[in-house]
């Protein structure tokens, strides 16, 4: 991607914004924190990315180089905490400081409720919660020592009070996340910590073409989910890429604790069934 290949919703930032910061994104190598992270990059900041699979982090991290930025790739797997605490040392050894963190890796799988296995239930909350926990509790901690930061949480727009038909298993663990976000932000931000969560709906990628829709049992369900968002359309990762660029920028400083939806309106509306409710 060139330097002129900038998305209207990222081009309204100022370039050198982040000039002389890091930024750390988990599941940075494809999909919407690809989108983050090459955002970041674009706007001055040296970034770390962080996911379970090599081939797409290497990808994004020669992206990030050929705009010229700074970028370290390490593989993690969020939920093992040995691999956390190497991920945030190298990050330190490379750049010395942490001044903003997105947790977006995560993942589930849509399924009804009694065909979620109980190792697949332990799986799905073990990576969005435990796994989010993993990061905020030890790169918060060098935040709040150095008196700054920004920390995007990465949830959906199924962690609240309408459920997650789909996704009973990673409603609930985004939920808890969303609840998170709140309790730390009442103890970080009198450390100059900002902690918000940012709540997309349906995001063009290719994982959510792969992993979600193809499960549905209805034909052409992309066509019915776009019927279903009042705006239409599916959002762009760089939508959502630059939601949590404003959390993290100077205008985002006073946002603590709260949750940003960016959604087309979908949370107003139906959700698309992926199949027969009557069904079990």
């Amino acid at each position: 991607m060139s330097k002129e290949q900038i998305h209207p919703a990222l081009g309204i930032f100022a370039p050198g914004l982040f000039r002389g910061r890091t930024a750390l994104v988990t599941g940075g190598g494809r999909g919407i924190g690809r989108a983050m992270a090459l955002a970041f990059a674009r706007l001055g900041a040296n970034v770390v990315i962080a996911g379970r699979t090599p081939e797409p982090l290497e990808q994004t991290s020669r992206d990030i180089v050929a705009l010229g930025g700074e970028c370290l790739a390490v593989p993690t797997n969020i939920r093992e905490i040995d691999q956390v605490e190497r991920l945030v040392a190298r990050s330190l050894e490379r750049f010395a400081a942490i001044d903003f963190l997105v947790n977006n890796a995560g993942g589930q799988f849509p399924a009804r409720p009694f065909d979620i296995s109980d190792r697949g239930w332990r799986a799905v909350v073990d990576l969005n919660l435990h796994g989010t926990w993993n990061m905020l509790s030890r790169v918060g901690r060098h935040m709040t020592e150095r008196k700054f930061g920004a920390i995007v949480n990465i949830v959906h727009i199924y962690s609240f009070d309408r459920g997650a038909p789909a996704f009973a298993h990673s409603g609930a663990a985004r939920a808890g996340v969303v609840n998170l976000t709140r309790s730390l932000a009442y103890y970080w931000a009198r450390h100059g910590v900002t902690i918000n969560a940012l709540a997309p709906g349906t995001v063009s990628t290719r994982g959510l073409r792969e992993e979600e829709f193809s499960r549905a049992e209805v034909s052409d369900y992309e066509a019915f989910a776009v019927r279903d968002i009042p705006a239409h359309r599916l959002a762009d990762p760089e939508e959502i890429a630059a939601a949590a660029i404003f959390l993290c920028s100077p205008a985002g400083r006073y946002v603590n604790g709260t949750v940003l939806v960016v959604d087309g309106a979908l949370s107003l509306n139906n959700w698309t069934p992926m199949w027969d409710p009557e069904t079990l």
